[in-house]
């Protein structure tokens, strides 16, 4: 079987960037506290969390992961009495 025809990488430029003046550096501005979430959308938050996670909660486990489960349970058990 032949194989495919390999082409080379395009030679990388050796400027970072295009023309012109370097892009400035990123400003950082200090907070003067750290940020606050409010009541009502720290609850809403907790209610798509919610709505997000219980399907995957609710769903059947794996019987070859509930095996291994409960294989770790007995050897801590095993081994702490």
């Amino acid at each position: 079987m032949p194989y495919p025809e390999r082409r080379r990488a395009a030679p990388r430029p050796t400027e970072r960037y295009g023309p012109g003046p370097a892009p400035s550096a990123l400003r950082v501005v200090p907070l003067s506290s750290s940020p606050v979430l409010d009541a009502q959308t720290r609850l809403r938050l907790g209610h798509q969390m919610r709505a997000m996670y219980d399907p995957v909660i609710d769903e059947a486990l794996d019987p070859r992961l509930a095996e291994l489960l409960q294989q770790l349970d007995t050897d801590r058990g095993g081994g702490s009495t």
